[in-house]
């Protein structure tokens, strides 16, 4: 350990800790959409939710027959 000190303190490394390359980083760039393209989004996100509610109330009727041991075995 007392070696590794001294290469330490004298600026000398171990060929394995080398330092890694930079990464460079993106420039951010803002995306400016139209209204249409931000309104389809959102239609698209309405059909979603009102899949998943569909399915919800779905699952809720397959619960209650399961409940109440109308569902097939």
């Amino acid at each position: 350990m007392d070696n590794f000190d001294k290469l330490f303190e004298e600026n000398c490394f171990l060929p394995c800790i080398g330092e890694a390359e930079p990464k460079q980083q993106e420039v951010y760039t803002r995306q400016h959409k139209s209204l249409d393209t931000l309104l389809a989004e959102l239609e698209v996100i309405k059909n979603n939710i009102e899949e998943i509610k569909a399915k919800e109330w779905h699952l809720s009727k397959l619960m209650q027959f399961h409940k109440q041991g109308i569902a097939p075995n």
